[in-house]
């Protein structure tokens, strides 16, 4: 699916409120309230379709005054979040390009997140890995300040070097399973020989705590997965310093495809496909390759602002004016 209109018509809302509609949460901001049309107390999004073979319905109920809401063919659900773990969705914005010319930070939370997708069951690692270092520094910082002792810092040391192997060896299962699409895709794309690089060791209790004492003097944990690198290069070339902007989009795009493929496969329902200004900044050669492939993963809606863009033919054509969507 195409969808087309000016710059500042509101192609983004629309693929914005179709990542909070299957997901919970928007890919631009975490506040809620930004998602309010301004001058409103609320908002609710509703959507109808197929997961799988099955007819699914959705909707997502926003309110500045009422905790977040959603339901998933009529049931209610714990939180918003936990459509992630019944729909799939995969969105491309021109701000993703921060996963390659960003820190390291920002390739990690693409890495985990993605486990999360590809490896449901290692979901909730990350997050109770992060909460372990969490507590972890504050005891840290108790003993600093001199109320603890650094006895009570055991159990969160056990805790941080237990999980952070878990981390580790999810990412480096995460990134075998995404280097050969990844590499196949870039290489259609013409961004020849892309790899992802993870080379990390895991923490242990040893290693925690050799640097405990400048641990304690720092008031942070040192070692571990939360302070990896991940690296993305083109032959011997990291692309987040030596890649040129038009290879840094080329490398999102082909990470995306790879991984929309292997939820397809892993998961036997192809995920939802929002391609925010995709094509801009590709040349026409690259941008008919990028379609043909969209169009064998799945479901894919693209935003150009006309449709002279898309080298083939959409399926369905949307035209987006401000406040509106019609069916060209």
């Amino acid at each position: 699916m195409l969808v087309t209109g000016a710059n500042g018509a509101g192609k983004t809302n629309l693929l914005e409120s179709l990542h909070v509609g299957t997901q919970g949460f928007s890919p631009r901001t975490r506040s809620d309230m930004q998602l309010i049309r301004q001058g409103a107390t609320a908002a609710r999004i509703e959507l109808t379709g197929q997961r799988g073979p099955v007819p699914a319905t959705v909707s997502v109920s926003l309110s500045a005054t009422e905790p977040k809401r959603a339901r998933l063919d009529g049931a209610a659900l714990r939180s918003a979040e936990q459509l992630r773990g019944e729909l799939s969705t995969l969105v491309f914005t021109p701000d993703r390009l921060v996963v390659v010319k960003g820190g390291p930070a920002a390739r990690r939370a693409y890495l985990d997140r993605s486990l999360g997708r590809l490896y449901p069951a290692r979901a909730h690692v990350s997050l109770d890995y992060a909460a372990a270092v969490g507590q972890r520094n504050a005891a840290l910082r108790r003993v600093a300040l001199g109320v603890s002792q650094r006895e009570a810092l055991a159990p969160w040391t056990a805790q941080v070097a237990d999980l952070g192997t878990m981390l580790t060896a999810a990412r480096r299962d995460g990134i075998e399973l995404l280097q050969p699409g990844f590499a196949e895709r870039a290489g259609e794309l013409g961004l020849e020989d892309v790899s992802l690089g993870y080379d990390a060791a895991p923490p242990t209790i040893t290693l925690l705590e050799e640097r405990l004492t400048r641990d304690i003097e720092r008031g942070t944990t040192g070692v571990g997965p939360h302070l990896d690198e991940i690296s993305i290069r083109s032959g011997d070339r990291d692309l987040r310093t030596y890649g040129s902007q038009g290879e840094q989009r080329l490398a999102v795009l082909a990470l995306l495809l790879a991984e929309a493929e292997l939820i397809a496969t892993r998961r036997r329902t192809p995920p939802l496909l929002l391609l925010d200004d995709a094509l801009s900044e590709l040349d026409e050669s690259r941008r008919r390759i990028l379609s043909e492939r969209i169009g064998a993963v799945g479901q894919t809606i693209v935003t150009a602002t006309g449709p002279e863009a898309l080298p083939l033919a959409p399926a369905q054509l949307l035209r987006v004016t401000p406040g509106r969507v019609t069916v060209a």
